[in-house]
């Protein structure tokens, strides 16, 4: 391996995907034997020690993952990383690999972890290491903390990794400045981005963390008074009080179980974390309130703090500049809100309207699919304050959907967004499912939604369409309605056919919620009639076969004896 020419490398990189691929799921012992294992160990850990020719350096630093030279290495530690949580760890393996992970953990923990700190080193010393290379380094250690032969060996390093690695990486950085300044809602897509945490250095930091914490005694302790010492300290900067305040809660949820720090809490947040709403960083703010999200289980003895805590938040979220913030302070509401149940209705009650209306407007502008359930609680939780505006709520809803449709870039993402839309839509119809008037007056803005996906035929969202056409039906069935069977039945002639099933709760109220008005036309007849032929006749499989028998059964009872 000593030619580290871009040809060559290139030949390694693609060698060690193909390793990759024959043993990310099975490890056929009786292909690669002790032997030969040892060898590939033996070629990863060179690769994942080797350091990456000087010439790099050049290559701006956001194209450097994408060289060659930090791929092959890329490839080396997923390989490791993957070989060790599903080979390699006594306790979580199957049984055929008990005995090989035994003899993993002994023969290959200290080469390994020699070089996993070699690369996690070198980012201590500012010298420059992939984020994927970080991701996987921290993983593989994380994998590592388990086991008491590995964590011998890691113990002695463990604060420094946790001082000098952890909370650099979990510190707000320049290049989230740098976002934030230029493109805030750029900045809270990527920290909403589920996608993202899968290849994340700051997730691999935060999980590391957290299972220390939790697994080793002694940790939790070293490492909060390390962060307390940290917050307290005169010259922390605003980058370093952001990443302590974001490791203590990630630590949230072991806190809590602490009785010594259980009991601090309460203090700890009026002390610390409430100041920092009136920071003049924006980061600083939005940490605030994910501090307040993370600790929303914190049990509060004064109920004054509670009040105050809701007070800070729903600030932010109505007046605060900055979106980052905003979208922090709405998940902080929805979070406390769940938490503390009935007893925290009356701290947003005076000012829902103002409350519903503002995220409305963010979930508009951010198009956050978080957002989409904090205003699932909020209808949920107010729903007889909201009564008077449950139209226009409906009607931003159906805007922003249509919205998020048309922009360019509709990825994963944006579907997500959408179908959060729908799903809020269809809480607002359940929620208000006994007021008729207020029912009725949802209906025509959210049959447009509905129109949108069969008109345009967007597959992906017809079970929410069917779905909300089934709560549009239930107890009254308008002219409007009726229409919207013609439309289903041409949906299920041009591309509905697999979607037969979800079809069917709806196609069920047409028939017996009012039965003289199905029976009215012949059209209706010979839709439900055609469409069960179609399935019956087609090859569906069992279930819509059913549905269909089920529907022509359903017909039969319902309109025997009339005309």
């Amino acid at each position: 391996m000593p030619d580290e020419s871009q040809q060559a490398v290139s030949v390694q990189k693609q060698i060690l995907k193909i390793y990759f691929a024959l043993t990310q799921y099975v490890l056929p012992l009786d292909l690669i034997t002790k032997e030969v294992f040892s060898q590939w160990m033996e070629v990863l850990r060179v690769i994942a020690e080797s350091d990456v020719p000087a010439h790099t350096l050049q290559v701006d630093e956001e194209e450097r993952p994408q060289l060659i030279w930090w791929k092959r290495k890329k490839w080396a530690l997923h390989t490791l990383t993957r070989l060790f949580e599903r080979y390699g760890s006594p306790g979580s393996v199957t049984k055929e690999y008990k005995e090989f992970s035994e003899w993993y953990l002994k023969t290959f923990s200290g080469g390994i972890l020699a070089s996993m700190l070699k690369n996690l080193d070198q980012f201590r010393q500012k010298v420059y290491v992939s984020p994927r290379v970080m991701q996987q380094a921290l993983n593989y250690i994380n994998t590592s903390i388990s086991h008491a032969h590995s964590w011998k060996l890691i113990k002695p390093h463990m604060l420094q990794i946790i001082q000098d690695i952890v909370f650099p990486l979990m510190s707000y950085s320049e290049s989230d400045a740098e976002l934030w300044d230029t493109d805030p809602y750029e900045y809270i897509r990527i920290k909403f981005d589920i996608f993202e945490d899968f290849v994340s250095p700051v997730t691999a930091a935060q999980t590391l963390l957290h299972s220390a914490c939790k697994k080793r005694k002694e940790m939790l302790q070293k490492t909060m008074n390390l962060l307390l010492s940290i917050i307290q300290t005169a010259g922390t900067t605003p980058s370093q009080k952001d990443g302590a305040l974001h490791m203590i809660g990630t630590m949230a949820d072991i806190l809590l179980k602490k009785p010594v720090y259980k009991e601090q809490m309460e203090k700890f947040l009026v002390e610390i974390c409430f100041p920092e709403f009136n920071s003049p960083h924006g980061h600083l703010r939005a940490r605030a309130c994910w501090v307040l999200h993370y600790f929303s289980d914190v049990k509060y003895k004064n109920e004054q703090v509670l009040a105050e805590a809701f007070r800070l938040t729903v600030n932010s979220l109505l007046h605060d500049k900055e979106p980052p913030v905003k979208v922090e302070a709405a998940i902080a509401v929805q979070m406390m809100l769940s938490s503390k149940g009935e007893s925290a209705r009356k701290y947003l009650e005076p000012q829902i309207r103002e409350i519903t209306l503002e995220l409305l407007k963010i979930i508009r502008e951010t198009e956050n699919d978080d957002l989409t359930s904090v205003m699932q609680k909020i209808v949920c939780t107010y729903t007889e304050q909201l009564v008077p505006v449950a139209v226009d709520i409906c009607q931003h809803l159906v805007g922003t959907f249509a919205q998020v449709l048309e922009s360019a870039d509709a990825g994963d993402e944006k579907a997500i967004t959408a179908m959060g839309l729908l799903n809020t839509m269809e809480t607002i119809l359940a929620v208000m499912e006994d007021r008729p008037e207020v029912h009725g007056a949802l209906e025509p803005v959210i049959l447009q939604a509905i129109h949108h996906i069969f008109t345009n035929s967007i597959m992906e969202f017809y079970e929410e369409a069917m779905s909300l056409s089934c709560d549009l039906t239930t107890k009254h069935i308008s002219q409007d309605m009726w229409k919207m069977l013609e439309v289903m039945y041409t949906v299920f002639q041009r591309d509905g056919f697999d979607y037969f099933s979800d079809m069917m709760p709806a196609l069920h109220n047409y028939i017996t919620v009012d039965t003289k008005a199905f029976l009215s036309s012949p059209d209706y007849m010979m839709a439900m009639y055609n469409m069960s032929k179609a399935m019956l006749e087609g090859d569906p499989g069992e279930d819509p076969e059913c549905h269909a028998a089920k529907l022509l059964e359903v017909i039969i009872l319902q309109c025997k004896g009339m005309n």
